[in-house]
């Protein structure tokens, strides 16, 4: 299957390079003063030190750290785009543990440091597609899911792999309010968490990762519409069955398990065919939305045979 590259956005999209030079040394000296006072685990400064994946990376123009990290729908601090920015300034990522339960032979309790160590970081660019018809190009920094699970030695019960975010209403207010049923859930079959492009993301453009972006640990899977992209994460399962969802258990006829991009199957109140690159200007063009967000090479005999309108 052959794909043309979406054209390349204006040059008034792209941070200048003095510019983004000097926010990097601004946000490196308060990430070591976070560090220095106790505010980040150990193992997250890892995340400073990090190799490129060109393999696995878009050549597309990222988009500045301010478009990524001001621009955000995380509902457990708002439903507005800046709400996260604005109001995650209270959430605590450390310390920080994950629990893993369900289809596995190792299970238990684990400190992110004891989760991160293992595993060499890397940076990998990666297309981010929202349902409301805007995308991003970010550079994460972190390492590939399925390396973290296979430690966990899965059973042959385990089709699938569910994840919890952490419930803590007192530092993320939208959790006071219910948009949706707290805490947000989310889940990828088996062999979707374990497909290599899956990754576990504990930074972006060098950096710590931000709260708004789902501080300390989040998931990213480039061919899936951004919600799949839980964060803060605090809970993986391996489970038999398919697991609930968040956006699919408040409105089923929108959200469904897979949320695989499409751009043939309309989102009910909007057409999913173009979208919009965020940092480009209202008045920009919109381009062709990809197939599977523009991995369709890598991914899509995971769904060979499925009917992908019916099962969206």
């Amino acid at each position: 299957m052959r794909h043309r590259p979406a054209p390349v956005p204006p040059a008034s999209q792209i941070t200048p390079r003095e510019v983004y030079l000097e926010r990097r040394r601004l946000i490196q000296g308060l990430a070591g003063l976070a560090l220095l006072g106790g505010g980040a685990p150990a193992a997250i400064a890892a995340a400073l030190t990090y190799r490129p994946n060109a393999r696995f990376s878009t050549t597309e123009p990222k988009n500045s750290f301010e478009d990524i990290t001001t621009y955000n729908n995380f509902y457990e601090f708002g439903t507005g785009k800046s709400d996260p920015a604005e109001r995650s300034g209270k959430f605590r990522p450390t310390p920080w543990s994950v629990t893993v339960s369900g289809e596995a032979e190792v299970t238990g309790r684990f400190d992110l440091e004891d989760i991160l160590k293992p595993h060499p970081l890397e940076e990998r660019i990666y297309r981010l597609r929202c349902v409301e018809a805007w995308s991003m190009i970010i550079p994460w920094v972190g390492f590939p899911l399925c390396d973290l699970l296979k430690r966990f030695r899965p059973t042959s019960r385990a089709r699938y792999v569910a994840f919890t975010t952490v419930h803590r209403p007192d530092e993320m207010p939208g959790q006071r309010y219910p948009v949706l049923d707290w805490p947000y859930v989310e889940g990828l079959r088996i062999d979707e968490a374990m497909h290599p492009l899956t990754i576990l993301a504990v930074g972006l453009y060098g950096q710590v990762l931000p709260n708004q972006n789902g501080a300390p640990l989040r998931l990213v899977v480039p061919w899936k519409y951004g919600f799949k992209s839980i964060k803060s994460i605090v809970e993986i399962r391996f489970t038999e069955r398919e697991p609930p969802t968040s956006w699919n258990r408040s409105a089923p006829q929108e959200y469904g398990f897979y949320a695989n991009v499409n751009p043939d199957v309309d989102h009910p109140r909007w057409s999913q065919a173009k979208e919009r690159r965020i940092g480009a200007g209202v008045f920009a063009p919109r381009v062709p939305t990809l197939p599977f967000n523009g991995y369709a090479a890598q991914v899509a005999g995971l769904y060979r045979g499925m009917d992908l309108r019916k099962l969206y």
